[in-house]
Order: structure tokens, then sequence, then C-alpha cells
């Protein structure tokens, strides 16, 4: 008799389905997402005693993140976006892992919140029986994500907050600055 393998081996799959939201309660339409990547401020470095040159990531700094949703159709909701405040933007998903060890499949939860300002809002093409695909282009100023409920990253621009796994990476920094 075959025993079954315990759950260790975990194997990512598929993003089941996302939805939209504004402020955590309204759904803004049906849309693909584009998340940001993180890349980092650097700054070359070279002189005596280093044998050649570098790029060195400044600690906690990255450059401009957008977030970028392309809708079917436009919506008004979607529309409401290009209003020049903040915007609080959550997309809530399900992420389908493959339990090798039982061959179940496993459900975690993936949640982004994104705090923006809006860089480009369209309203799309026109053509019968077509999406319309407008898309909006936001730029972020704050992101969190956690993955099955808990916290991988969190990056706060306006208040010197970056923390990954749970290590506060510019809690020093800001102490030095006197924040």
């Amino acid at each position: 008799m075959s025993q079954a393998l315990p759950a260790t081996n975990l194997i990512p799959a598929v993003l089941t389905n996302a939805k939209v939201y504004k402020d955590g309660v309204d759904q803004l339409g049906v849309a693909t997402v584009d998340a940001p990547d993180f890349e980092c401020l650097t700054e070359s470095i070279t002189g005596l005693g280093i044998a050649g040159e570098m790029d060195v990531p400044v600690a906690g700094h990255f450059k401009a993140m957008d977030l970028k949703i392309k809708w079917n159709t436009v919506t008004d909701k979607a529309v409401e976006l290009l209003q020049p405040v903040g915007h609080h933007i959550e997309i809530r998903g399900n992420i389908q892992q493959l339990d090798a060890g039982s061959g179940k499949f496993v459900n975690k939860a993936v949640k982004i919140v994104a705090k923006s300002m809006p860089k480009k809002i369209g309203i799309g093409k026109f053509e019968a029986g077509k999406k319309m695909e407008p898309e909006t282009e936001l730029e972020l100023y704050y992101y969190k994500l956690w993955i099955g409920g808990r916290e991988l990253v969190e990056l706060d621009k306006l208040n010197f907050i970056f923390v990954l796994n749970g290590v506060d990476q510019l809690a020093e920094v800001r102490a030095n600055l006197g924040m």
C-alpha cells in the first residue's frame, strides 16, 4: 500500500482569477493588470580601491513604479481614476498550487494594495463586437503584497517605509534622519 507524500512541494500553477477594486469595495470593471517591477535606484561608483566601476543600489529606494490596467470596456468608475488625487486600488486574487505529495490543488489568496496617482487614462477603441481595451496607468507611491495571508512587501515612498518579509529595511535610515 502506498503512502501519501507530505505536503512539502507546492508547485505554483496558475492565477485562478482576480478582481480589481477601488477603496476595497467597488469593483472597477473586468481587466488585466500589469503589476509593477521593483527597480532599485542605483549610483555608479568608481575610484581608488575599486577595480573598475559598479552600480550599487540605494537601499530602500526605487525608480518610478507603474500599475497598468487594461479594461475590457470603458467604465464610469475607471474614468474616475483620472481625478488628480491619491487612489486606493486593491487587486484580490487566488493562486492555485499543486501539492506534489497528494496531487491535490491548494488555493492561496494573493492581494495587492496600491495607492497611486493618475498618469494616463485611455477610453479605448470603438469597434463593433470587440473589446474597447482602454488602459489606465497609475504612478504608485504605496504598494503592499500578501500571499496566503503573509505580508511579503510593503513600500511607502512618501513615509520612508520599505518592509521585506517583516524586516523594515529603512528603520535605521529613518532614525538617522530624525523621523
